[in-house]
């Protein structure tokens, strides 16, 4: 015999974190194209983060070069000291 599915008899009731949660304003009919370009500016001008810093190909080349080394010291000395 096939067991029942079971029914999820949660509150449907928004929780706590759900009310915190503000929506999104509208956006404005009238914005200007120069304050749009003002925050594409201003987006673009962000540092950015650490990952992105990581991913670049050159850094992470060297990284592994440098855990390669690493690595092939410690097992030199797990294998022949």
């Amino acid at each position: 015999m096939l067991p029942t599915p079971v029914e999820d008899h949660a509150d449907p009731s928004p929780g706590p974190a759900a009310s915190a949660v503000s929506p999104l304003p509208a956006p404005r009919q009238g914005a200007a194209p120069a304050q749009a370009a003002a925050s594409a500016a201003a987006a673009a001008d962000e540092p950015k983060g650490c990952l992105y810093a990581l991913s670049q190909p050159p850094l992470m080349l060297f990284l592994c070069v440098i855990g390669g080394l690493i690595g092939a010291g410690a097992a030199w000395d797990l294998l022949f000291l």
